[in-house]
């Protein structure tokens, strides 16, 4: 199945590298302003994942939907007593940064922080976890304004030597760039799908 995909570039949005005292490998993205997507809606988001949507006239993921080349799969392999998806359940996130198989990732995380401020959570690879993932929402008259950060490594003095082996051999500054890119065109779709979305599973209304 075929998606229109015109995604925004890298400099509609500021961001940056830089390696922590520790040798942690941080990457940051301040997104323009999200017109027409709230923070509500994106707490939303973080919570319906996975299902289908109709979008072009098809029946499609909707995670295919947020990003039509680069995301594989997702589900929520841990969810809270009650079912729904907050502070506690789990992720697992297949994706492809730049449609390159040297970036594939495939990871389940932790989410620890999901609510209207922001999304937080703590990929794992072999148990370990090497990584986290911070985004922060804050409203603003025309939608949202979104930042967002990747850290990879172990956040500890001791464990620079092997942060540094991290850099060069699992995630260095190519993929931290792929990366960067990967984000900005994902945060850029939400304007193209998300509020319809949101009000055709809630029934509540979108912002004037």
């Amino acid at each position: 199945m075929t998606i229109s995909w015109n995604p925004k570039p890298v400099d509609s949005a500021s961001s940056g590298i830089e390696v922590l005292p520790d040798g942690r490998l941080r990457c940051w993205i301040e997104h323009e302003t999200l017109h027409g997507v709230t923070p509500t809606m994106l707490a939303w988001w973080f919570r319906h994942l996975e299902g289908h949507m109709e979008f072009e006239e098809q029946h499609v993921s909707r995670y295919h939907v947020w990003h039509p080349r680069d995301h594989i799969a997702v589900s929520y392999t841990r969810r809270l007593a009650d079912g729904s998806v907050g502070v506690g359940a789990q992720l697992h996130i297949v994706e492809m940064f730049g449609g390159n198989p040297r970036y594939k990732g495939n990871a389940r995380s932790d989410i620890v922080r999901l609510d209207e401020r922001g999304f937080g959570h703590r990929p794992r690879w072999f148990g370990l976890q090497v990584a986290a993932m911070d985004y922060c929402f804050a409203p603003v008259p025309e939608g949202t304004r979104y930042a967002n950060s990747l850290t990879i490594g172990f956040p500890s003095k001791l464990a620079k030597p092997l942060n540094v082996l991290l850099r060069r051999f699992v995630f260095n500054t190519a993929r931290a760039n792929a990366w960067i890119r990967h984000n900005i065109e994902e945060v850029g779709q939400f304007e193209r799908f998300l509020p319809a979305l949101f009000t055709s599973e809630t029934n509540e209304s979108q912002p004037d």
